[in-house]
């Protein structure tokens, strides 16, 4: 949407002119006069305050008819980590039994305001309690390992097994003492398009997806219902095997996928999703033709159905995936990177 508030206008102008990488991916700028729209960071000429207007997604600055910077380039640069998030993160991960204060982000060198803004934006929750999950993760862990739930709870940081026990419960659904509960593990990694979110089981992969796709919650609530299971933040092995695919990947050395899946689903969901991996990188199929594959050549709206229901972005290609007249149809991470993702594999398919 078109950001109005002249308040938070004159903040973000401010943030362009400074270069300010604690605002990258926050908002997106549309300049008028030439028609572009960049990020924060942009390194060109800085226009007028007059003549720009703030968006806070880039769909909503293409919809407006801006085209994206070829200096910033904004739809591959827009949503990376800044340094002093990815500073912060790290802190969680590499101290899961401690709480990272403000105090202790301040001697890092980095602004807890800026640090709370982005975990809102991005994680729907505070630096805190994305800590606490990580925290909670850690404990659950060494309770299936059979430790005491006393010892998880100061191992956790918890004064008193009382709060440690009520955290627990209202995270986990159930009390320490319970705690052979199913979890899936979900972290955030960065790819030239964007964050996406991958989330795994004890049994494969579950779901890779764009963080700002529409039917996300959707899809996360459905996923713990159908697994009988419970999200938390933290990260386990088939999600750092994803994440060096994926950078693979993207460097167009890897054009299959080895990563193991995990896809509950119907029987003709699963089908279709079979089918869908069989589309050789770099090469396109219409849902007719994707319908015929799996012998229900009348079942296209079906088909259609299955795909858009897919959960694993780019590992089971529905990319691939264009009109009967070789149009692009629609991809719940935007046209513009299904439109990236197929240049990128025909790009690489000729070498």
């Amino acid at each position: 949407m078109q950001i109005t508030d002249p308040k938070q206008c004159d903040k973000y102008y401010q943030a362009l002119v400074n270069r300010d990488a604690s605002y990258q991916g926050s908002f997106y700028v549309g300049v008028k006069t030439t028609s572009i729209f960049c990020i924060s960071t942009c390194r060109a000429r800085k226009p007028k305050r007059e003549n720009v207007i703030f968006f806070t997604r880039i769909k909503d600055a293409m919809a407006a008819g801006f085209r994206a910077c070829k200096v910033c380039q904004p739809t591959l640069n827009g949503q990376i980590t800044p340094e002093p998030i990815r500073t912060a993160l790290e802190m969680v991960k590499a101290n899961p039994k401690t709480k990272i204060k403000d105090q202790d982000l301040r001697e890092a060198g980095i602004t807890p305001e800026t640090v709370r803004r982005w975990f809102n934006k991005h994680y729907g929750m505070t630096y805190q309690c994305f800590q606490r999950m990580y925290r909670i993760n850690h404990a659950l862990e060494e309770l299936n390992n059979g430790e005491s739930a006393t010892h998880s709870a100061l191992g956790a940081g918890y004064d008193s097994l009382s709060g440690f026990g009520y955290t627990f419960k209202k995270m986990m659904g159930n009390s320490p003492t319970q705690s052979h509960t199913h979890v899936l593990h979900m972290d955030r990694l960065e790819t030239p398009l964007g964050p996406m979110f991958a989330c795994a089981s004890k049994e494969g992969l579950c779901l890779l997806e764009f963080v700002e796709r529409k039917m996300l919650e959707t899809e996360l609530t459905d996923l713990q219902r159908r697994l009988k299971a419970r999200i938390i933040t933290g990260h386990n092995p088939y999600i750092d095997h994803i994440k060096k695919e994926l950078t693979e990947y993207f460097a167009g050395s890897r054009t299959h996928f080895t990563v193991p899946l995990h896809t509950p689903g119907t029987e003709f969901q699963q089908t279709v999703w079979q089918a869908l991996q069989a589309i050789p990188y770099g090469h396109t199929a219409s849902y007719q033709q994707q319908a015929i594959s799996i012998g229900k050549p009348k079942a296209v709206r079906a088909v259609a159905s299955a795909n858009g229901m897919n959960r694993i972005a780019i590992v089971i290609p529905c990319h691939r995936v264009i009109g009967k007249d070789g149009s692009l149809t629609g991809y719940a991470g935007g046209l513009e990177r299904k439109r990236w993702l197929l240049d990128h594999e025909a790009n690489y398919d000729k070498r």
